[in-house]
């Protein structure tokens, strides 16, 4: 019988918390205070601990302090006092698993238990997908490993083709979540008009057109991860409703009546600065204060050069399929690590997918590879062209052939450019691109 030790110091809560958890068929010991909670996980061991927010000796967070760093495999929950969002927070920084508010839900608190014990294993620091053996790689893999044991909100950071969805699938592969959805929304590629209806659903006849019942992504999501790329995109009426339903872990579909809940869990990314977003005015404080709980920052590909020949082998294996894999020639291979990279992994793998299908009996010379000499300079034509004119031709050009090998797919185009779909469609009327 799986045993959860609870921390609380009224009877009315001790009463109502075990008998659920009976009824769960699980083991309850309960401690009225910090002191008493940390004895009694020196005399026995469990797997899993509610604690209050408030105690007679002290306060919960300190509990949650003591855990983390004596027992790390322990999830720890607290319990808050409504409206209380602060403290919850605070505990998640500090590595609690989740929170409930007060009064507790019964519901609500199955949920929580459940996912608690089923939690996998000690984390391990291997995260199939994100390759390298740089300081900064290992860096991240230990991270993902520390985030999945979690329910906190996770805010990727990282330049344009840094690998932050792949991180956000890692996270969400390795927690207790994995078995539900994980539904992943550009931000910037949905129009302003549809934004309600797209994360929310809506209800029959709630407008012209809408003759089903339909999911929004919230729902689509629930019990899993919903993932929010490029989230700084959002309209700022669009922030207030997002930051609701986060908050309330409710959703209204467009012409319900009534609310319903939803059991997910945020992550969120932006290739920007969120604090500079919050600064100009871009982003609301409130909520960046919600979606920015615990950070991960993605590396880029020029700060982890020592990898770039493991992902480069590992690309053209993946490009070739069952054939046998191109090779690359030595000089290839350093002027490769040499490159900067400013679209990071993702420009890596357009490298090399051009220079494999113009390379002469699978070997790929450094020819092939198309790179600038100095990409940190790029030096102007004989034909002495003013900057910015020079600077536009270049970015027409990189727009044209992105459309190009999207078949003209705007939402592809930008999501290869590594810019957003509003970005994109900016840039095309800016530049007279039709």
């Amino acid at each position: 019988m799986k045993r959860v030790l609870v921390v609380d110091d009224e009877p009315d809560i001790l009463e109502l918390l075990e008998l659920a958890l009976l009824r769960m068929g699980l083991e309850s010991f309960c401690a009225r205070g910090v002191k008493g909670a940390i004895e009694a996980l020196g005399r026995h061991s469990f797997d899993l601990c509610l604690t209050d927010m408030r105690l007679p000796d002290g306060e919960g967070l300190a509990l949650v302090e003591y855990i983390g760093r004596h027992h790390p495999s322990l999830p720890v929950a607290v319990i808050t006092a409504h409206g209380s969002l602060d403290n919850a927070i605070a505990a998640l920084k500090m590595g609690a698993f989740d929170y409930m508010a007060k009064p507790v839900s019964l519901d609500q608190l199955r949920v929580l238990v459940n996912s608690a014990l089923t939690l996998p294993g000690a984390a391990s620091p291997e995260s199939g997908g994100l390759l390298g053996n740089s300081p900064a790689m290992m860096q991240v893999r230990e991270m993902i490993g520390k985030l999945a044991r979690s329910q906190a909100p996770v805010y990727i950071r990282g330049e344009s083709g840094s690998g932050k969805e792949l991180a956000a699938r890692l996270i969400h592969d390795k927690s207790a979540r994995r078995d539900r959805p994980f539904v992943a929304v550009n931000c910037g590629a949905i129009p302003e008009n549809l934004m309600e209806s797209e994360f929310f659903g809506y209800r029959r006849g709630a407008f012209t057109g809408a003759d089903q019942d339909q999911e929004g992504f919230f729902q689509a999501a629930d019990g899993g991860t919903l993932f929010l790329d490029e989230v700084a995109d959002l309209p700022l009426l669009m922030q207030v409703k997002l930051l609701r339903a986060i908050q309330e872990k409710k959703v209204r579909r467009l012409g319900a009546s009534q609310e319903e809940a939803v059991n997910v869990r945020i992550i969120s990314a932006t290739h920007q600065s969120l604090a500079e977003c919050v600064e100009k005015g871009r982003l609301r404080h409130d909520l960046y204060y919600r979606l920015n709980v615990i950070a991960l920052k993605m590396p880029p590909l020029r700060e982890m050069r020592e990898d770039v020949p493991l992902l480069a082998r590992a690309i053209l294996s993946r490009i070739n399929g069952e054939d046998a894999p191109c090779e690359i020639s030595p000089e290839a291979m350093d002027a490769l690590s040499r490159y900067d990279f400013p679209g990071n992994v993702r420009e890596l793998e357009n490298v090399l997918e051009r220079a494999a299908a113009l390379c002469s009996d699978r070997l790929i010379t450094l020819a092939d590879l198309q790179l600038e000499p100095d990409n940190s300079e790029t030096a102007l034509p004989a034909g002495e062209l003013p900057l910015q004119d020079y600077l536009d031709r270049m970015e027409k050009e990189a727009i044209l052939e992105a459309l190009g090998k999207t078949r003209f797919n705007r939402t592809q185009a930008a999501k290869l450019l590594g810019v957003t779909f509003r970005a994109l469609r900016y840039r095309m009327e800016r530049l007279g691109i039709k």
